[in-house]
């Protein structure tokens, strides 16, 4: 069901200052990235602690509780829906959350915003499995979004994926290792797995709930 656009919503965008909002991508993304320009993400967060990032982090859950647990990280959380990012915007503002900041864009502009190097993590969480073939290069594991994601990590940074959908987890093991990506802590059901410290997501909540099993991995470079 899609999402009715919030009255006012420019306007409450612009109230938050941590967002960052991207104007959205109108030529060939190849085009817009070829002009850096990178953010200071120590001024939004008042610090130089490590970075990571979630990309497609919808209203918030997942990395509200991952920020709790590592006040001494910083997260960049980004979601393409502004309906959705003004929720997450407005909780953590709510919430007294000082160590995420938002960044409204696609995953296929980051490496026009974000210095290379300076992520330690990725986290993709049931991102859109865009099922059909004629889609694939629009599944946020699909090799071009892979290259990206080389440039903006550090040479020991990971990415680690859940999902619901075995197809878009096959089709994300081909992708990360046709990018030179290699792989550990392969689960193919990971509430039935040794894994601990796993924090459960919106989406994963639903799907678990309804025997569903969940699939995740860790890819580094």
């Amino acid at each position: 069901m899609r999402m009715r656009k919030k009255k006012h919503l420019d306007e409450r965008l612009s109230q938050f200052s941590n967002l960052v909002d991207i104007a959205p991508v109108t030529e060939d993304y190849r085009k817009v990235v070829e002009k850096k320009e990178y953010i200071d993400f120590s001024e939004y967060f008042g610090n130089s602690n490590p970075l990571q990032m979630e990309i497609g982090c919808g209203k918030g859950q997942f990395i509200f509780e991952l920020a709790s647990r590592n006040p001494d990280i910083n997260y960049i959380a980004v979601e393409v829906n502004r309906n959705v990012i003004c929720d997450a915007c407005k909780k953590a503002q709510d919430g007294n959350i000082n160590n995420v900041v938002f960044m409204h864009c696609g995953a296929e502009v980051l490496n026009k915003y974000i210095t290379p190097g300076s992520i330690g993590r990725i986290y993709l969480n049931f991102s859109c499995p865009f099922p059909k073939k004629a889609y694939e290069n629009r599944r946020l594991t699909y090799i071009r979004f892979l290259d990206i994601y080389r440039e903006i990590l550090a040479d020991d940074a990971e990415i680690h994926q859940k999902t619901d959908n075995m197809h878009f987890f096959e089709f994300s093991i081909e992708q990360f290792t046709a990018g030179g990506y290699k792989l550990k802590n392969v689960s193919l059901d990971l509430h039935n797995s040794s894994f601990e410290g796993n924090i459960i997501t919106e989406y994963e909540h639903r799907f678990s709930s309804q025997g569903m099993p969940i699939y995740r991995l860790e890819a580094y470079k």
